[in-house]
């Protein structure tokens, strides 16, 4: 009987574990073209130019951001090890429309890189 137990056990945190393991992730798109790809890129540093703060270093980070319906932009987050950058960001960038049209239902990610000048 106990024999049994310790086999259903067994079973039952595999058969846990598995199921765990087996789940998919959100995945962000990037803009389906280049051409689209380049755009928002250039809209998104000029909405970042000319930060408040002094840089001493090149910070990176990566945003996730949708649309909303009136195509302006709503950071959903911003991977980075510097609070002052995230809040920089997001600061800047939402609700701030883009001039280029893409689809409102979908997650997208960006680079950024703040580099000294």
């Amino acid at each position: 009987m106990k024999t049994i137990k310790i086999a259903l056990l067994v079973f039952v945190i595999a058969f846990t574990s598995t199921l765990s393991a087996s789940t998919d992730p959100i995945k962000t798109k990037r803009p389906s073209s280049k051409i689209e790809s380049a755009e928002v890129a250039k809209q998104i540093s000029r909405l970042l130019e000319k930060p408040t703060f002094s840089i001493e270093k090149e910070l990176t980070a990566f945003v996730t951001f949708t649309l909303n319906k009136e195509n302006e932009i709503v950071v959903l987050s911003v991977k980075t090890d510097d609070e002052t950058i995230e809040n920089y960001i997001k600061s800047r960038l939402n609700y701030n429309k883009l001039d280029l049209k893409l689809d409102s239902e979908k997650k997208y990610g960006v680079p950024i890189s703040i580099k000294i000048k």
